[in-house]
């Protein structure tokens, strides 16, 4: 299986062979539920739809009441798409158990919003001098960002201030610690991006 949708639950910590406490992040991996199946004959290329988070009738569109009947699936939440080549069809249900085996993977989420930041939490700039009684208020600035008669612009890329966090994010070859197939829980080392309760998509 080349990836699975899951929600992170948190972080905590378990203890290796050698007795190491080792952070981890907590992560519901499925069940999720194969929506559509696209072939190379009608579509152009090979993947299945996976959905992941029920959802109610009420907040399901008509187009999208359809196309979970077509399915045979119950209305989900969320829908993503994997290139796979192996045979599926729909309604298989794929479960964390489909990633035992595997040593690492790929996680990609979306970083928690920090707002509108300057340029040393942003861009981890170091400053313009020292804080001191009767020094000037620019401590914190970015200080010169471009000469003035050439090229009297300022270039496209500049490090400046502004909306910091709120990105996709790929987190790459994270280990692999744990795997609870009887809770859908999978145990991944270290960080991944999002908030408690945020939707990752994990790749192999």
């Amino acid at each position: 299986m080349r990836g699975l949708v899951g929600k992170k639950i948190g972080m905590t910590s378990v203890f290796n062979s050698d007795g190491k406490s080792m952070p981890c992040t907590v992560i519901e991996a499925g069940p999720c539920v194969v929506t559509q199946v696209k072939t190379l004959e009608k579509d152009g290329y090979k993947s299945i739809q996976l959905g992941f988070g029920d959802k109610s009738k009420k907040h399901t569109t008509k187009p999208e009441q359809g196309h979970f009947k077509n399915s045979g699936a119950s209305f989900k939440r969320y829908l993503f798409e994997f290139k796979e080549e192996k045979q599926y069809k729909c309604g298989d249900i794929i479960t964390v158990s489909h990633l035992d085996g595997e040593k690492y993977v790929n996680v990609v989420g979306v970083s928690k919003g920090k707002g509108f930041q300057g340029v040393v939490k942003r861009h981890g700039f170091k400053g313009v001098g020292e804080a001191t009684l009767g020094q000037s208020d620019r401590q914190r600035h970015a200080g010169s960002i471009g000469a003035c008669s050439y090229p009297a612009k300022v270039f496209k890329g500049t490090r400046m201030a502004g909306h910091m966090g709120n990105q996709r994010v790929t987190i790459q070859n994270l280990e692999v610690l744990k795997l609870v197939p009887e809770h859908n829980l999978l145990l991944i080392k270290g960080s991944v991006p999002g908030s408690k309760g945020s939707i990752v998509i994990i790749k192999c």
